[in-house]
């Protein structure tokens, strides 16, 4: 019979008695087997036969058209067995599949009622404490070491946790002093609380306090032997559990979202606790070298660093900034204060995204009445080793640093000093180039960033960076006698960060800073109580700004000065 005669023939049959096959077009998925919705496999057309009545399954007939062809034809006798050998190991496998699918919903469901067994006996077992026992002495975990073989009690958190066997559990609290392991064994593992206990839960425990056994690791190498425990406040576990929310390797945008969290992790409690004992030292310093603490005010009517970076806001009818800087009130307190500090929040409104800037940060300022710029200099490098000595000098916080930054030592070496020409000239000695046109950097070039930064990284010591040129530095800054064309001015930059000081001597001429005025098409009057200052009484001075933050990043060796403050404020970024 030939094709066009076989193509009759099906065309003249009942079409209810077919079952249609395109191994181009159909699907095995969604087809019926109608010639509108043909199956794909000769196999999936067997299992349709097969689940029809048996009294009209004889009279079904598959019909096929293979990929490249345009008719349908009967199935061949050889392709019919082949089709039904497969549909008949793939009804096997599915029974198997179905068998083993069914095994495992009796184990999951037996495996879950002998939990829910196990809850529900946990529940009947109530802790209570032993008062035979000496009364315990409540500590922080910070004092565990001087409390050795004594019975304690300690509160804190569920910073890990491991369960060994049904007897036996380890969990390492942690209470912000330090980190203490606790060993529950028999009863205080069966408890509700015990069976149910998540990370970050909070906790207190009961127990004596044990050095370790021999060839044994923890914490300060002791452990809490606990007598009696009680859950605080529980924390979820499940999908909710803290460890389900993020991990070291989440993206950015999620570890900032969940900010909260992530500051109980070791890395970020340790480096804002580092930033605590930091910001300590360099109280410390100011006090050392007598310096007096001012705070000056976050909202204020003038700039410091230029226009395009202030946040303004409406004050009561009349338009107002957030800080930049305190410079300009603290040179109001050298005549009644001598020499003055500060610790106070300032704000750039940047539109950067550069791990190391911040939309809010915490700036270390001074200024210093009859001052030299060489005894500028020698004070902002005296500073830097100074506080990094003090906090060297604490064992717990030494210990802190030396975990997150291993290659850290504290500096002994000079400060190398470099003029801004120097570094013009060694930029272009060593083939780095401006990014936007590719040619060699010239004099009165902004050194941006990356090009800074390689050459700081390149020289491997800190550099006091001095005289930059007027134009690029704030109207503030004097020219050198020597060369008008400069400022004294200065950035000390770090290793693997860069800028973390910007300084300079202060212009103190009330003429001098009105013609800069007149340059920057400021207007003084907003500046009157600034100018007061070189009209009653003024003299050399000068001052820095350093930035705590970026001073962490370096003594921490963390990637990005927003790791290095609790609530990291940026372009995007006002929450949590």
């Amino acid at each position: 019979m030939s094709a066009e005669e076989l193509a009759t023939k099906i065309s003249q049959m009942d079409i209810s008695d077919l079952v249609f096959v395109d191994e181009a077009a159909g699907s095995d998925e969604t087809g019926s087997g109608n010639k509108g919705q043909p199956f794909k496999t000769a196999a999936s057309a067997v299992g349709h036969i097969a689940q029809q009545p048996e009294a009209t399954q004889e009279s079904l007939k598959i019909v096929i058209k293979k990929a490249g062809e345009e008719q349908y034809s009967y199935i061949t006798p050889s392709a019919l067995k082949k089709a039904k050998n497969a549909h008949e190991l793939a009804v096997k496998k599915a029974k198997k599949q179905a068998e083993r699918e069914a095994r495992d919903k009796e184990q999951r469901e037996a495996k879950l009622a002998e939990e829910q067994r196990k809850l529900e006996e946990s529940k009947k077992v109530v802790l209570t404490l032993d008062t035979s026992l000496p009364e315990p002495k409540a500590i922080r975990i910070g004092d565990a070491k001087k409390n050795r073989n004594v019975r304690v009690k300690v509160n804190g958190w569920v910073s890990r946790l491991r369960v060994q066997g049904k007897d036996m559990m380890f969990i390492v609290l942690r209470d912000g002093t330090g980190y203490l392991q606790c060993v529950l064994n028999n009863q205080l593992c069966h408890t509700y609380d015990a069976l149910t206990l998540a990370l970050e839960t909070s906790v207190s425990l009961v127990g004596e306090i044990k050095e370790v056994p021999e060839g044994k690791t923890a914490p300060d190498g002791h452990e809490l032997v606990v007598d009696f425990w009680e859950v605080i406040g529980k924390a979820p576990g499940g999908d909710e559990a803290v460890s389900n929310l993020f991990d070291k390797d989440s993206d950015p945008s999620v570890l900032l979202n969940q900010r909260h969290l992530v500051i109980r992790g070791d890395r970020a409690s340790s480096v804002l606790k580092v930033r605590s004992r930091v910001m300590r030292a360099f109280r410390d310093h100011f006090e050392g070298v007598g310096y007096a603490e001012v705070t000056p005010p976050c909202m204020v009517q003038t700039q410091v660093e230029g226009g395009s970076t202030l946040f303004s806001f409406n004050y009561y009818g009349e338009e107002a900034y957030l800080t930049q800087s305190s410079q300009l009130y603290l040179e109001t307190c050298l005549p009644s204060m001598g020499a003055v500090y500060t610790m106070n929040e300032s704000y750039r409104a940047e539109n950067s995204n550069t791990r190391r800037h911040l939309s809010e940060y915490t700036h270390c300022e001074a200024e210093i009445p009859f001052i030299s710029f060489d005894d500028l200099l020698d004070g902002i490098e005296f500073m830097v080793k100074d506080v990094v000595n003090r906090v060297w000098a604490e064992p717990e916080t030494r210990a802190m640093i030396e975990k997150l930054h291993p290659e850290f030592k504290p500096i002994n070496e000079p400060f190398i000093r470099m003029r801004y020409a120097d570094a013009i000239t060694w930029l272009n000695e060593h083939g780095v180039k401006r990014a936007e046109d590719g040619q060699d950097f010239e004099f009165g070039d902004d050194i941006p960033e990356a090009p800074e930064r390689h050459m700081t990284d390149t020289i491997g010591k800190p550099i006091l960076l001095t005289h930059f040129p007027v134009p690029i530095k704030a109207f503030y800054m004097p020219p050198t006698k020597d060369d008008p064309r400069v400022t004294e001015s200065v950035d000390l930059l770090m290793p693997n960060v860069g800028e973390i000081v910007g300084g300079s001597m202060r212009i103190w001429d009330y003429d001098t800073l009105m013609a800069a005025y007149k340059r920057e098409g400021l207007d003084p009057k907003p500046y009157y109580w600034y100018l007061d200052q070189r009209k009653y009484g003024s003299c050399p001075h000068g001052g820095f700004g350093l930035g705590i933050e970026r001073f962490l990043a370096w003594l921490t060796n963390s990637y990005t000065v927003r790791e290095c403050c609790l609530y990291p404020r940026f372009k995007d970024r006002c929450q949590p």
